[in-house]
């Protein structure tokens, strides 16, 4: 009877130990939506499964976690930024656009060079330093053809002071980068701080083809196009 016992718990423990990165990715999409009820649900959802996927490659885990909507306009503050440890919100805040990528509504995406235009996809956060834009963190793009440019494009974050409020509401827009995810001045030391040293930043808009092609938001057999149908027509250019 001890034996069957035992071998029930062993069973047990094999079974729990099986499920718990699923159970923790749930808990955690479940957590970071608590604690962003602003955000959509389906975009954090997205962002937890890519960060769980990278996971797969054998780098450290990311503390911290940034969550960038660019299917909202950029009158929004639509940049939230997780501490995923304790699974709180650290920031909330607005975003700049690259200018080719639209005015108030980002449309249109682009990895090229010197397309002056956004990336959308994965990216993992680098070394901060200080440059023409001051006190800039830089970033790795983890998707090919989507955002793998963007070290050599510097594609930073980095403090602007046409990314504002005041300039929101007098213009019915934020001032746009040349492709950087700028923030406030105000913000932008903390929060490069807080991001630096192989964080994670999630870059989303509704784009079919990146939506079917990411490998990081698509780790099983399923795709997720069909479940975040845009509300727009977009333009995904290399």
């Amino acid at each position: 009877m001890a034996l069957d016992r035992c071998g029930f718990l062993m069973t047990a423990l094999l079974l729990t130990a099986c499920t718990l990165p699923a159970a923790y990715a749930d808990s955690l999409e479940a957590a970071l939506i608590k604690a962003a009820p602003n955000a959509n649900a389906k975009v954090i959802a997205l962002a937890v499964r890519a960060s769980q996927c990278s996971r797969t490659q054998g780098t450290a885990p990311a503390q911290r976690l940034a969550v960038i909507d660019y299917s909202l306009p950029s009158t929004a503050q639509r940049l939230w930024v997780f501490d995923l440890k304790q699974r709180k919100l650290l920031f909330h805040e607005l975003v700049a656009h690259g200018r080719n990528s639209g005015e108030n509504m980002a449309r249109q995406f682009s990895n090229r060079n010197a397309s002056f235009a956004t990336s959308l996809g994965l990216y993992r956060t680098q070394s901060s330093y200080v440059g023409q834009n001051g006190y800039s963190l830089r970033m790795e793009g983890l998707e090919p053809g989507f955002n793998d440019n963007a070290f050599e494009r510097a594609i930073v974050i980095h403090g602007a002071p046409y990314v504002s409020p005041d300039l929101a509401r007098a213009n019915g827009r934020i001032g746009r980068s040349l492709g950087c995810p700028a923030v406030r001045p105000a913000i932008a030391h903390q929060l490069i701080d807080s991001m630096k040293d192989g964080q994670l930043l999630f870059s989303y808009y509704p784009d079919q083809r990146w939506l079917k092609s990411s490998s990081y938001i698509n780790c099983g057999n399923a795709t997720v196009a069909d479940s975040a149908r845009p509300t727009g027509k977009s333009l995904n250019t290399e």
